[in-house]
């Protein structure tokens, strides 16, 4: 039977962590701020703005929530960012994705100044992922697949790893960092040919195909550790679940993360962590 990689361990101990940085920078006179920008009422989006909040608070982080309209305009939106930029008491913002098809997705969230970038979408964040720099930060979910890696002790170092999908969410800067933990790692794609083949030979498995449970025991073999990332909802089991097939996997591989649970968990508290560490700098 398969360890399974609970994210409240790791939300723990990043927790702790944070609560001492928390405590050293209030005594400085500074609260750590985060600005959530939220167009339209997407139920996603709001369920996850509330688990952000929650989680702020428990810890002693502000939160400015804004919500626009979904007819609000490019301009309207650039206004509201360049507030952000300027007001020195906001240290993160954090704007949820996707936007409206009549603003320009990229001219919007380039305007985020990448100091306050915690969530890494913005070009020069992306970049600082890409040279390996410590400017700007790590789109979250992609930290925290590293983040669960590193505290369960999964050595990197001349594994092989392969990651299912190639956004720049996650899978693309995942790659890279894990390049950068000394894995030797292959990507894979809609166009890539037999899948389960490549995924079979990996050590450690990041999925973020975005396809509820379509990771199955074909993809899988002994030994190896499974970082689900997918969050679907499936109408006929009524609850969540993720893009690997948790049945299938639990028999047969050495850890993998369960949904909920998981990675949703820790990228929540490494999006909060950010704030604390802009809010140093």
């Amino acid at each position: 039977m398969a360890k399974i990689l609970k994210g409240a361990d790791v939300v723990s101990a990043l927790g702790e962590k944070m609560s001492l940085e928390i405590e050293s920078l209030k005594k400085r006179g500074i609260t750590p701020t985060l600005a959530t920008l939220r167009v339209g009422e997407r139920a996603d989006d709001i369920s996850y703005e509330k688990s952000i909040i929650k989680r702020c608070e428990s810890v002693g982080v502000a939160v400015k929530s804004i919500a626009l309209p979904d007819d609000v305009t490019q301009e309207e939106l650039l206004i509201c960012i360049d507030g952000f930029n300027n007001d020195k008491k906001v240290h993160g913002v954090l704007m949820f994705r996707p936007l409206p098809k009549h603003i320009c997705e990229d001219t919007v969230r380039n305007a985020l100044c990448p100091e306050k970038d915690i969530d890494g979408i913005t070009d020069t964040s992306l970049a600082s992922v890409f040279t390996g720099s410590d400017k700007g930060f790590a789109p979250c979910t992609a930290r925290a697949c590293i983040e669960i890696l590193d505290f369960y002790g999964i050595d990197c170092t001349g594994k092989k790893a392969v990651v299912i999908g190639r956004s720049l969410v996650v899978g693309k800067p995942v790659a890279i960092m894990l390049m950068g933990k000394n894995a030797t790692v292959t990507v894979c794609h809609t166009r890539t040919v037999n899948i389960p083949a490549i995924a079979r030979q990996a050590d450690i498995l990041i999925v973020a195909a975005g396809r509820a449970e379509s990771i199955t025991k074909e993809f899988m073999s002994s030994g190896q550790t499974i970082i689900d990332v997918g969050i679907n909802w499936n109408e006929q089991k009524g609850k969540l679940v993720g893009d690997v097939l948790f049945n299938d996997a639990e028999p047969i591989v050495e850890a993998v993360t369960p949904v909920p649970g998981g990675v949703g968990t820790v990228t929540t508290s490494v999006l909060v962590s950010n704030v604390v560490k802009a809010a140093s700098e």
